[in-house]
C-alpha cells in the first residue's frame, strides 16, 4: 500500500484532510492491487454523517462554548468527535465495491493492532473493539469511481467533551455520565506500553510498503477542494419543510429518520436522514422518484416500481416499503 505525506508538517483542519482523501481519489495513480493510505490529526472537532441532521446529532452551544470545530463529511454513518488524543485514518482504494473495500480495511486495522499487541475484533456495522469496547468507528463512500474508507482510532481523547458535544451520546450509549461512557469505550493507552506517535509508525511500517510525497501544486488543489467542505450550505444543509416525521431504528441498518413534506395527499418533497450508509444513489433511486407520488402504500409502491431501491445498506424494497407506509 501507498502511504500519502504533505510536504510539511502544520496545523490542518479535518476538512482538510477530508478533501485530501478526495483527491487521493480522484488523482494518485493506484492498481487495483494497491490502495493508498494516510493518518492525521486534528483540534477538537465534531464530524457528523453525510445524511445527517446537524441540530439531532451535535451540541452546537457546547461546542460553541468549547471552541470545538463542526464538519459534516460525504460518508454515511453516525457523528464522533476528534482531537489530539486519538487519530484519523484515511484509506483509498481502486476497489469499486465499497462493501469489499469496507471489510479489508477493518481487517487490515485489526491487523495492525495485533502488532501492537492488541487483540482486536470486528463488530456490528463498521466497529473495531477490543474486550468487548469500542476503539473505532468507521464509514465508507465512493468518489471518481474509487472506494474511500476512514476512521477513528481512540488513543487518549477527552471523554468529557465527545460526551457533551454530540448530542445522541446520552441515547446511544444509555448515559448519564462520562464514566458510563467510558466503561463502553477502549482506549489504546489502557491496552499498550507505546505511545501514540510508536503506535502510529507501527500502523504505517505494517499496512505501507511505498510513500508518495505530494506537492505544492498538490495541496493548493486539496485546498481548493477543502472550500466546499467550509460552505455553510454543505454543513448544514438543506432539509424540506417536514408535515410528518417518521422515526425508526433498523438493526443491521441503523438510525433513519424519514421527512416529508405532504399536500393534498401527495409528497412534495422527501429526504431521509440517519447513521446508515449508503452503497447507492438514494436521489435516483429513492427521492426523486417519490416526489409527487401520491402518499398512500399504492402510491408509493407505484412511485418506486422497477427501482432497485438497495442505496441504503441492509434496507431492501420491502423494509422501505414497511417504514414509508406504518
Amino acid at each position: 500500500m501507498i502511504y500519502v505525506e504533505l510536504p510539511h508538517e502544520c496545523d490542518r483542519r479535518l476538512s482538510f484532510f477530508l478533501s485530501m482523501e478526495e483527491y487521493v481519489a480522484r488523482a494518485l495513480p493506484m492498481s487495483d492491487e494497491e490502495g493508498a493510505f494516510f493518518m492525521w490529526q486534528t483540534g477538537p472537532s465534531v464530524i457528523f454523517g453525510r445524511n445527517q441532521l446537524v441540530e439531532n446529532e451535535v451540541n452546537l452551544s457546547y461546542c460553541r462554548e468549547h471552541n470545538i470545530a463542526i464538519y459534516r463529511r460525504k460518508s454515511g454513518g453516525g457523528c464522533v468527535y476528534s482531537d489530539m488524543g486519538n487519530v484519523m485514518l484515511s484509506f483509498i482504494t481502486a476497489e469499486k465495491s465499497v462493501a469489499l473495500a469496507f471489510n479489508r480495511y477493518l481487517n487490515l486495522i485489526c491487523l495492525a493492532l495485533m502488532k501492537v499487541g492488541v487483540e482486536a475484533t470486528i463488530s456490528g456495522r463498521n466497529d473495531i473493539l477490543i474486550g468487548g469496547r469500542k476503539v473505532s468507528g468507521n464509514a465508507f463512500f465512493n468518489c471518481a469511481g474509487r472506494s474511500i474508507v476512514h476512521g477513528t482510532m481512540l488513543y487518549d481523547t477527552n471523554m468529557a467533551n465527545m460526551l457533551a458535544a454530540i448530542t445522541p451520546g446520552r441515547v446511544k450509549l444509555e448515559s448519564n455520565g462520562v464514566e458510563s461512557v467510558r466503561s463502553r469505550i477502549a482506549l489504546l493507552k489502557d491496552h499498550v506500553s507505546m505511545g501514540l506517535p510508536d503506535i502510529m509508525a507501527t500502523l504505517r511500517q505494517t499496512l505501507c510498503c511505498s510513500t508518495v510525497v505530494l506537492n505544492k501544486e498538490q495541496v493548493m488543489e486539496i485546498e481548493r477542494i477543502e472550500s466546499e467542505y467550509l460552505e455553510d450550505s454543505f454543513i448544514y444543509g438543506h432539509n424540506p419543510r417536514a408535515t410528518k416525521t417518521i422515526k425508526k431504528h433498523i438493526d443491521g441498518v441503523g438510525n433513519v429518520e424519514v421527512r416529508l413534506d405532504v399536500k393534498g395527499g401527495k409528497i412534495r418533497d422527501i429526504n431521509i436522514l440517519g447513521d446508515y450508509f449508503l452503497v447507492g444513489d438514494l436521489e435516483a433511486e429513492i427521492l426523486s422518484p417519490l416526489r409527487g407520488a401520491c402518499f398512500s402504500h399504492e402510491g408509493i409502491e407505484k412511485a418506486l416500481e422497477g427501482k432497485r431501491c438497495d442505496a441504503i445498506k441492509g434496507l431492501d424494497k420491502r423494509g422501505l416499503m414497511a417504514i414509508l407506509t406504518e
